[in-house]
């Protein structure tokens, strides 16, 4: 039975899952071969609509100290794009149309990698990991940034957590990346 489901969820399931950005070893990433990582911005970097943080400046520089390049891959605009990266020395392409893989394809071009050489790091199975998977992206799934205290979620993140639960049962199609995932200290 999980054979036929994971059959059908298969272009929604990750390659990976971690909490947070944070979590990501990017120093294996660069040292298994990868030379790109495409993150999405809101809910994944920081809560929707924010401003980035000296954290996540730092998280940036660090990632370019592993040898790897970055790119934003959004469905924002060029305005909210230029706002984030105030202090990010990274490409981006705005108004993606995600899952859609255009934007996915220009943002290889711009990086000037193959897509077996990027990951895509997002926040949302029907966008962001659909995406990727479609167009032959390793996807990470980051646990959605949430402000404490809120407890009303969208109806999709609901459906998120029923397939990341057959995903987490899946023997093919989880932890693909295998070691990425920084342990607990």
């Amino acid at each position: 039975m999980l054979y036929i489901i994971d059959k059908l969820l298969r272009n929604y399931y990750p390659y990976e899952y971690a909490e947070s950005v944070f979590d990501i070893d990017y120093s294996a990433l660069a040292s298994m071969g990868y030379k790109a990582v495409i993150f999405d911005i809101d809910n994944t970097l920081v809560h929707h609509g924010d401003d980035s943080t000296p954290e996540v400046d730092c998280l940036f520089a660090e990632i370019h100290s592993a040898g790897l390049k970055t790119l934003l891959l959004t469905n924002n605009d060029e305005e909210r794009v230029q706002r984030f990266i105030k202090n990010i020395d990274t490409l981006y392409v705005c108004d993606a149309d995600k899952p859609l893989q255009d934007g996915y394809k220009k943002a290889l071009d711009m990086l000037g990698v193959k897509a077996e050489e990027a990951i895509c790091a997002g926040d949302q199975i029907f966008t962001d990991v659909l995406g990727a998977n479609r167009t032959g992206i390793p996807s990470v799934l980051i646990h959605y940034v949430y402000i404490p205290g809120v407890t009303k979620i969208g109806k999709k993140r609901y459906i998120e957590k029923m397939i990341l639960w057959f995903w987490r049962r899946s023997r093919k199609y989880s932890h693909r990346l295998g070691g990425i995932i920084k342990k607990e200290k």
